[in-house]
């Protein structure tokens, strides 16, 4: 992961009324790539992603003065972004009547997508993924893609060290398990 802005500078930018849009400003340059990543993962859709990076920092912004600082503030943002998406695709499978599943809502998206480049090999690991529960899919794409410590990651997801490492190897067995299935 690439270097984030100081937690204490950006948070005191946050604190002064008169300078919060420029801290705003300086999360938004520093967060806005990764925080689409982690999004578009689990949404698959640019579009989506884009509506719910937005709402994210609109999140953000409305409730930044009650972060305690309990917690980094990027796996704070992480966090925020993962239960947006999560919130996106529940009101998405809503407004279909339940008509189809959630995953199978993602799979149709991916298979009409640029995400992927279209190998095979791709295709596949990615559908792997969306067999996944939603807490693998969140614990195995900032593990595996983000690269994320399993510390941090259990900041993201409010749970322990040891649970994430038991997610991650079970979704990872899960993953090659289909696609050894597949191939």
């Amino acid at each position: 992961m690439e270097k984030r802005p100081n937690d204490e500078f950006l948070l005191a930018l946050f604190r002064k009324e008169k300078r919060k849009a420029e801290g705003m400003d300086i999360l938004i340059k520093a967060y806005q790539e990764p925080l689409y990543w982690h999004i578009r993962k689990l949404v698959i859709s640019h579009d989506d992603s884009k509506d719910v990076l937005q709402e994210v920092f609109l999140r953000v912004w409305r409730n930044i003065g009650q972060f305690k600082g309990d917690s980094k503030l990027f796996t704070w943002l992480y966090r925020i972004a993962g239960n947006e998406s999560l919130r996106f695709l529940e009101r998405k499978q809503r407004d279909l009547d339940h008509q189809i599943s959630i995953r199978d809502m993602l799979e149709i998206e991916l298979e009409n997508s640029d995400f992927i480049s279209g190998e095979e090999i791709q295709m596949l690991l990615q559908k792997a993924i969306l067999e996944l529960t939603e807490m693998q899919r969140l614990v195995f794409n900032m593990r595996y893609f983000d690269e994320m410590d399993y510390a941090d990651i259990a900041e993201v997801v409010e749970s322990t060290v040891g649970s994430v490492k038991v997610l991650y190897h079970n979704a990872k067995n899960q993953i090659e398990k289909q696609i050894k299935n597949e191939i």
